[in-house]
């Protein structure tokens, strides 16, 4: 029965504003390690060597960043 409650929210994307909070945490927290990877990867010898890794983490950057702002366009309702 839980389960299909959570479905049914989630479908109408309604969330209490401690989920928002803690689901902004979490992402900003993940912004702040991303770019520290990037960062150890771009000042890496060889940094070349890592371009996928830096390409897919600047990826991961941008989606969190909209996730982020987002959340706080939705908390601002």
């Amino acid at each position: 029965m839980k389960l299909r409650e959570e479905k049914l929210r989630e479908e109408k994307m309604e969330f209490s504003r401690e989920e928002l909070t803690e689901a902004k945490r979490q992402i900003d927290s993940t912004l702040h390690k991303l770019t520290e990877t990037i960062k150890t990867f771009e000042s890496k010898e060889n940094p070349e060597r890592y371009k996928s890794q830096i390409t897919l983490a600047k990826r991961r950057v941008e989606a969190f960043h909209i996730a982020s702002c987002l959340i706080e366009k939705e908390m601002e309702k």
